[in-house]
């Protein structure tokens, strides 16, 4: 009797989670005799996968913290090296977590197994010359964005564009007032959404910026009202120690940033994934980031892209605007904002297209894409 088809996955963290459960889901769907092995969280556990350690273990921010665990992180990947090399799956899958994945991809491909990547890092935007180990390391590269795709393309790298799943998931017109029923919000006046970031030192660098640019803007429209969505209990307690002492008309929700974005006219926001999901909810955003001055005089010196927010990186021109480092002033933000609550739909107007673009079923297209390197049906 012929044995299933053996998928290894390796997840890195909690959105590589989500997609690996959405990929595996759609591969069962194609191919019901399949056993999935490797890394990941309970979504994936709960679709199947045999996990050899806990996804948690993996899940490390920051170059520091990297540096105290990384005896671990490398002992980990030697012993998941050794029994993958003894299973010898069909097809192993790396999902985002590049340090970690990418030298795991390379020495399998070499011993004869089949590696995708799924998620690309920023090579198109610093440290270029990974393409080179992803070119020799990868059978087939996923992207969930169709600028990268052009990359790797140019790059001789076999690459998929798969489109992204929060394009999926996200309407393409979303209810502003329903929205706002369910977070007990006024459905008539009008409400800016603060978002700083989810990590302690975003909102550290971010939160009590935002709040003062709320004070601005609040100078300049009188009846606004703010909704400030918090990650995490410990990202509430932060941010109502920022708040004590103020006078403005907030509310702070735990969790439910998409149903802060679909109630909100408009978007304060801190560069990253949610300035994508933003952009699907077509809310008109100003985008703003601080780092260390240290990490930005090296970043600036090393990133090649011209923009850092994923709207303007995906219309490949200044969509929205982005206030960095010094430039990113309460005042500037408020003066930013204050036109969007009028006028909004100017900024907007190229966020439906690029929706679409993105809303193609991502992990029906990745598993097809897989299958068909394995050469399954």
């Amino acid at each position: 009797m012929s044995r299933p088809l053996t998928v290894a996955l390796v997840a890195g963290e909690s959105s590589g989670d989500i997609l690996g459960a959405g990929l595996m889901q759609a591969l069962k769907a194609r191919h019901p005799d399949v056993e999935f092995i490797g890394v990941g969280g309970a979504r994936m556990e709960a679709e199947g996968l045999k996990s050899y350690f806990p996804l948690e273990r993996l899940a490390v921010m920051g170059l520091v913290e990297v540096l105290g665990r990384l005896p671990e992180l490398l002992s980990r990947r030697k012993r998941l090296l050794r029994t993958l090399l003894d299973v010898r799956p069909d097809v192993f899958i790396g999902i985002d977590a590049p340090d970690f994945n990418l030298d795991l991809e390379l020495k399998l491909r070499r011993a004869g197994i089949k590696t995708v990547h799924y998620v690309s890092p920023s090579v198109w935007a610093w440290r270029q010359k990974r393409v080179l180990k992803i070119r020799d390391g990868c059978d087939l590269m996923l992207t969930l964005f169709p600028f990268e795709a052009k990359f790797y393309d140019a790059h001789q790298v076999a690459v998929r564009f798969v489109g992204h799943p929060l394009a999926d998931a996200i309407p393409l017109c979303a209810d502003r007032d329903a929205a706002r029923a369910l977070l007990n919000l006024p459905t008539d006046a009008p409400i800016v959404a603060l978002m700083p970031g989810s990590r302690g030192g975003e909102v550290a660098r971010l939160g009590s910026l935002f709040l003062d640019a709320a004070e601005r803007l609040r100078g300049l429209r009188p009846g606004i009202r703010f909704v400030m969505p918090c990650a995490s209990p410990e990202r509430r307690t932060q941010l109502e120690q920022m708040l004590a002492g103020r006078d403005l008309p907030l509310t702070l929700i735990d969790g439910r940033s998409h149903e802060a974005l679909a109630a909100c006219d408009a978007v304060l926001i801190a560069s990253g994934t949610a300035t994508l999901e933003a952009l699907l909810y077509k809310r008109p955003m100003v985008v703003a980031y601080r780092v260390a001055p240290l990490t930005f005089s090296i970043l600036k010196r090393m990133v090649k892209s011209a923009y850092v927010s994923l709207p303007n990186l995906l219309a490949q021109r200044l969509l929205v605007p982005e206030l960095l480092q010094e430039a990113a002033t309460p005042e500037a933000m408020a003066q930013l904002l204050s036109p969007l609550l009028e006028h909004g739909e100017v900024q907007t107007e190229g966020f439906d297209e690029i929706h679409r673009t993105l809303r193609r079923d991502a992990s029906s297209q990745a598993a097809d894409a897989v299958l068909e390197l394995v050469g399954g049906p």
